[in-house]
């Protein structure tokens, strides 16, 4: 379960930064943003045509994702930067990799990480601590054993 809300957690950090394009983008120019795009990249106006096209389709996409999201919606994304900023680089690529771990999982798989995060997110404090507390007390090998466990039978004890 502790392996579920890692990986949920990566894909909720992921979902924030800018996406890699699996096929060549093709460069954009800055009078095709819209005005609120604009606006809101305008730290990039005067070094837009120097950056990677794939940056560039990035930073479009993630404004315009932006700019559709409501307030409380916001306020979320600016709490993960905020944690994404305050990540060392090896923590920033180990999450980074649990993302491409968990986007190589069949839907069905992605699915049940996503059901298994949501039900630990609504447990009290003290229950998701002592859970963290036993998950970090554990060897490889009994890690490896729960999480086969709760794959096969949704048994969510640690012991």
């Amino acid at each position: 379960m502790i392996r579920a809300l890692l990986l949920c957690a990566c894909a909720c950090l992921a979902a924030a930064s800018p996406s890699f394009a699996q096929t060549p983008a093709a460069p954009m120019t800055w009078q095709s943003l819209s005005p609120q795009q604009q606006q809101l990249l305008h730290n990039f106006q005067g070094k837009w045509d120097g950056l990677p096209a794939d940056r560039q389709q990035a930073l479009a996409k993630g404004s315009s994702r932006w700019l559709s999201m409501t307030p409380g919606q916001r306020a979320s994304a600016q709490q993960r930067f905020g944690q994404w900023r305050a990540m060392s680089p090896d923590q920033r690529q180990q999450l980074r990799q649990r993302w491409q771990q968990f986007k190589s999982l069949p839907p069905e798989q992605q699915q049940h990480v996503r059901e298994q995060f949501q039900k630990f997110k609504q447990m009290p404090p003290q229950q998701r601590q002592e859970l963290r507390r036993q998950w970090r007390q554990m060897t490889p090998e009994q890690r490896r054993r729960v999480i086969q466990r709760v794959a096969v039978t949704g048994h969510r004890n640690l012991r």
